[in-house]
Formats: C-alpha cells, sequence, structure tokens
C-alpha cells in the first residue's frame, strides 16, 4: 500500500462522512416541512366543516380539498390526467382562496408560496364562506 492510496481513501471516508450529514439534514428539513403543511392543512379542514385527521390520508385529503374549494370532491380525479393536473392544482390554489373570501393575489401566493401562504389561511381569522 503506498502513501497515495491512503490518501485518496481518507477523501473517500470524509465524502461519505459529509454526504451523509447533507443527507440527515435534507431529511429533516423535509420532514419539517411536511409537519408544518400538515398542520395548516389540519386547521383549514376544520375551519372548512372537514374532520381535521383527514389531511393524513392520501387519496382522501385530496378529495376533501377539492371538496371545500370547488364543492365537487370527485374533480380531483381530474388531477391524475397528465397536464390537466398542473392546470387543476392552478385553479384548486384560485378556488381555495375564494372558497376563504381571499382575493386573486392571496391566491398567486399560494401557487408560488404554498407553505407560507397555507400558514397564513390556516391562522388568520378568515372564515369559510364555501364555493364561489
Amino acid at each position: 500500500m503506498s502513501s497515495g492510496d491512503y490518501y485518496y481513501d481518507s477523501y473517500d471516508a470524509l465524502y461519505a462522512t459529509v454526504g451523509t450529514g447533507v443527507l440527515i439534514f435534507y431529511c429533516i428539513f423535509v420532514l419539517a416541512i411536511l409537519v408544518i403543511t400538515l398542520v395548516a392543512q389540519w386547521k383549514i379542514f376544520v375551519k372548512a366543516g372537514k374532520p381535521g385527521w383527514a389531511c393524513l390520508v392520501p387519496f382522501y385529503s385530496q378529495y376533501c380539498l377539492f371538496d371545500i374549494a370547488w364543492g365537487s370532491g370527485w374533480l380531483f380525479l381530474l388531477s391524475f390526467v397528465p397536464c390537466v393536473g398542473f392546470v387543476m392544482a392552478i385553479i384548486l390554489n384560485i378556488k381555495l382562496a375564494q372558497a376563504f373570501g381571499k382575493g386573486v393575489g392571496f391566491a398567486v401566493g399560494l401557487i408560488f408560496l404554498p407553505i407560507i401562504f397555507l400558514l397564513i389561511l390556516a391562522f388568520s381569522k378568515d372564515e369559510y364562506i364555501g364555493p364561489q
């Protein structure tokens, strides 16, 4: 074993350690965002008269969100159609803002900064007025 082999082995260990640290930080960050989003959705669901636990159930949460925003939860099935899903997500945010009496500016915020604006919607004094 030459000294050059040791040099490369120490760099491999360094990169593995740094990579693991970055991965752990990323996982913690993603979990924090997930928890914040779930708390916001829980509050929004309760404001709209839906059970808060509904935000924890994968497809049922989308059904409830479409029901809150559109008045018909079954429209969430359209979000599985390629290209239509992207448009449906944008329209859903607009409808969600309108269902709580917010304007187009708030809807744009929901589209581009969803976590922040979901928190604002969840913890504001605004009341659910229903699909518009």
